[in-house]
């Protein structure tokens, strides 16, 4: 069988997540594509965030942008408060545990001086690394639930697609969002690329699903992604079992799931015919997909000099 490996965050069990260096060690180990998430700034940039607001976490506050900012500190702030200017100012390659359960803090090997990146960014580095046979999977962060957090979803799709099209690789990239009215806009405005329907249990609601109600399709979450325009969907591992797998072949929707970190798990869903494992860990899939003796995909190096 063929089954894909997705480096979710770039590789974020093992370096900073959602920064080039993260990328750059996913792509030397072996992707079938890098996962990402953005947002928008103040000034309608695509930035690289899985938070709506500046993490504590994967984010410190270092120097203001400007002498006397009155936004500053930044950490805490809502992206779309803030300017590319204002957010590149923060160190993101240093990860900081909240509590001494972080998975993380122990695998995670920290990169100083990293900044935070836009998505045009991490296109030029896949194109510095000559990476044309890895995809690039684009989560959109819109929360329906927190509109004062969330850029307008029309504005927000277009201006991620208008950047993947300028890169040239809007037939290498993925369109994804838990917020479901980004898969029927992205539908209208490149239906040829693809759209991630993303799952868990706390958007199972019409104010995720665009509107739809899970219990008009008896609660078959395939059907409904359908609906929706999704073309893959792409739930939370805890959610897999053999009667989703069913319930997705029957809606003629691939699973990619995420995010799987133990190869034990990650072997019971590929026996049960998923399309894509999303993870923390890329080297640990590599490691199960050779053992089972699947393709591996082949590990990236620089085709051109970084200081291009």
């Amino acid at each position: 069988m063929h089954a894909e490996i997705h480096g979710h965050r770039g590789a974020r069990g093992l370096r900073p997540e959602n920064t080039l260096p993260g990328f750059a060690h996913a792509l030397e180990l072996g992707v079938d594509a890098l996962e990402l998430d953005v947002a928008l700034t103040a000034d309608r940039r695509a930035v690289l965030t899985h938070d709506l607001t500046v993490s504590p976490v994967t984010s410190a506050d270092v120097r203001p942008a400007v002498h006397g900012d009155p936004l500053y500190p930044y950490v805490g702030r809502p992206i779309g408060d803030l300017t590319l200017a204002q957010l590149r100012t923060l160190e993101c390659g240093v990860r900081v545990p909240r509590t001494p359960e972080d998975r993380f803090a122990a695998t995670q090997v920290p990169v100083p001086n990293t900044r935070m990146p836009t998505l045009g960014a991490v296109l030029a580095l896949m194109d510095a690394y000559g990476a044309d046979g890895v995809r690039v999977h684009v989560e959109l962060k819109s929360d329906p639930t927190r509109p004062h957090l969330s850029a307008d979803p029309a504005e927000f799709t277009e201006l991620v697609l208008a950047e993947l099209d300028r890169h040239r690789r809007l037939d290498r990239a993925a369109i994804l969002s838990f917020d479901w009215r980004i898969l029927r806009i992205a539908r209208s405005l490149a239906p040829a690329t693809p759209r991630y329907a993303l799952i868990e249990r706390v958007t199972m609601d019409h104010a995720w699903l665009d509107g739809l109600r899970l219990e008009d399709f008896d609660d078959d979450v395939p059907a409904a992604a359908a609906e929706a325009g999704g073309t893959v969907l792409s739930p939370e591992h805890v959610l897999v079992d053999p009667e989703l797998a069913r319930r997705a072949e029957k809606a003629g929707l691939p699973l990619a799931v995420w995010t799987v970190n133990e190869p034990a798990r990650a072997a019971e869903l590929l026996d049960l015919g998923v399309a894509a494992i999303v993870t923390d860990y890329p080297d640990r899939m590599i490691g199960l997909w050779s053992e089972r003796g699947m393709r591996v995909p082949a590990p990236v190096t620089p085709a051109r000099s970084m200081s291009a």
